[in-house]
């Protein structure tokens, strides 16, 4: 059967914009979200006031944590669904849009398989890390770059062959979400009992990590989910969108600016895959569920909602409104990488305590200038996406919710590390990610 029969990728907002009666939903809609913030954030407070200490750290906590995950994840990706416009509007999307589907999970499962066979090609650096357990530097195989050209280039023939169908994602995205989340947890599974460490809080260690460099092989399984999985699974997504529209034809400026701004960011992540190695998140977290899932399903799945998002509601741009919106790319791209190299040549180690702190340059403007950069560039490539929705801003209102929350990890270790030469950096730059704003 073909997958677009039956199947107009036309959403009631395109034709009912103006209508007082959506524009009452819509409003209902972002209301329930506040309020459902307002009350996990008073339900957070009060709960740590009245349970102890221990049993809200083992237990609730991550227990929260899965929850919020799980469902944060199923509202934005079934928001809105591959419908006509006969269809009712409908909050968790078509309801025939079906929740489990084996094809789905044989396409995860083999993409997986495929980033683990690419992992072994004897192409790409390999560099030393951190310290491991047994006092030797843990090496790694950055030969991400390779992988990606090789996953597109193996796209491209299966689609050219008439093997794939890329427009079968708009039908299938709702169980390619859930048979991710099945993997995440089967491969979470198999992480913790690889690991064999009997804890007094397995559930606290199963959702949020206990090894920070488990290795299956010579594969490190968290730079294998974070490059492989992640960022490789993101750019795929988006090269399949792309092949979406073309079968549509229906490109636009829009969905191509939002797909190269994307393409040329992942890039630029895989030519540099080595810059991962020395991110917190790489060194000081553990790899738990909640990564995992993370990668197997935030990173690919939202991170691309601004392109899922123009492919069922198109919005047309004129060419001289899309100059200033690379512009803003491009300023933010220089921002993030001239900061990142900034403080790459900068010798934080040799130097003791006080005197290592970098105060000129970008990091003389704010305190935090790669991640300012971050941010530019994600709100740029969602404003081709208009106005018309709040659901394509949500990866870039993620972004700057996770790097805010980095910011201040990272200026308390600061803080303890440099005491008053930190304090007097603070006085001398005061804004943390963006000049008079915060």
């Amino acid at each position: 059967m073909h997958i677009f029969k039956g199947c107009k990728f036309v959403s009631p907002l395109q034709q009912h914009l103006h209508t007082p009666k959506l524009r009452v939903f819509f409003l209902s809609i972002f209301l329930r979200f506040l309020l459902k913030g307002l009350f996990i954030y008073c339900s957070h407070s009060f709960i740590q006031h009245f349970i102890p200490k221990n049993v809200y750290i083992y237990l609730f906590f991550p227990v929260l944590s899965l929850v919020c995950v799980l469902l944060g994840i199923s509202l934005i990706m079934m928001l809105d669904g591959c419908r006509s416009s006969s269809e009712p509007w409908v909050l968790l999307g078509s309801a025939g849009i079906p929740i489990w589907d084996w094809t789905s999970v044989c396409v995860v499962m083999s993409f997986t398989v495929l980033q683990v066979a690419l992992y072994y090609l004897p192409v790409g650096q390999v560099t030393e890390g951190k310290m491991g357990c047994d006092g030797k530097r843990l090496k790694y195989k950055l030969n991400g770059l390779h992988a990606f050209l090789l996953t597109v280039l193996l796209m491209l023939v299966l689609w050219f062959a008439g093997v794939l169908r890329a427009g079968a994602v708009m039908d299938s995205i709702f169980s390619l979400v859930t048979a991710a989340m099945a993997i995440s947890l089967i491969f979470s599974l198999m992480l913790s009992c690889l690991c064999l460490c009997c804890t007094a809080k397995p559930l606290l260690e199963f959702v949020l990590g206990q090894s920070m460099d488990p290795r299956l092989g010579i594969i490190d399984v968290k730079h294998f989910v974070m490059v492989r999985v992640g960022f490789i699974g993101w750019a795929m997504m988006d090269v399949n969108y792309l092949l979406t529209a073309v079968e549509m034809k229906n490109s636009s400026l829009s969905l191509l600016l939002v797909i190269i701004f994307q393409l040329i960011y992942i890039l630029d992540f895989l030519i540099d895959e080595a810059s991962v190695l020395t991110t917190k998140e790489f060194t000081d977290e553990p790899i738990g569920f909640i990564m995992i899932l993370g990668e197997f399903i935030w990173i690919p799945f939202f991170s691309s909602l601004p392109v899922y998002f123009l492919l069922q509601r198109p919005n047309h741009i004129h060419f001289l409104s899309a100059v200033p919106i690379c512009l803003l790319f491009g300023t933010g791209f220089l921002i993030y990488y001239l900061s990142n190299e900034q403080k790459d040549g900068f010798p934080h180690k040799c130097i003791p305590a006080g005197r290592s702190l970098l105060v000129s340059g970008w990091f003389g403007w704010v305190r935090h200038p790669n991640y300012s950069g971050d941010i530019l560039m994600m709100f740029a490539w969602c404003l081709p996406c208009g106005f018309t929705s709040v659901l394509p801003y949500l990866p870039v209102l993620q972004c700057f919710n996770l790097l805010r929350q980095r910011a201040n990890e990272i200026e308390e270790s600061c803080l303890k590390k440099h005491r008053d030469a930190w304090r007097e950096y603070c006085r001398r730059v005061p804004y943390k990610l963006l000049p008079y704003i915060y």
